[in-house]
């Protein structure tokens, strides 16, 4: 399995398939994808390409990072780990039980 790597600064214009082709100079995409709004749909501005090998994420790294694409220069960089998420809370009265403010319906004040 290849190496993930983190692109940032992108254009909001740019795709997938845009990306696929940038990267693809170097080696051969796995995957590219635009992280984009759940809501909306709109880009974010920062993707993730998976290289086939290590040594191909390490040379689109070094070859890419700070270039200009799409008129901003990219951050390119490996990809960290997802840090794991803490449970929100939300909905009815919920929200972190170390903190006297609650999410959703019932919270906000402490009770006398």
């Amino acid at each position: 399995m290849g190496k993930k790597i983190y692109v940032g600064n992108l254009s909001y214009q740019v795709g997938d398939q845009d990306l696929a082709e940038v990267f693809g100079q170097f080696g051969t995409v796995e995957s590219a994808r635009i992280v984009t709004d759940r809501d909306s749909g709109r880009s974010k501005g920062f993707a993730f390409v998976e290289m086939a090998t290590d040594e191909e994420a390490a040379t689109a790294i070094e070859k890419l990072n700070g270039n200009t694409f799409e008129g901003r220069a990219m951050n390119v960089s490996e990809a960290k780990p997802m840090a794991p998420r803490e449970n929100r809370g939300g909905g009815f009265g919920g929200g972190n039980r170390n903190n006297s403010r609650g999410g959703g319906f019932g919270g906000g004040r402490p009770r006398y």
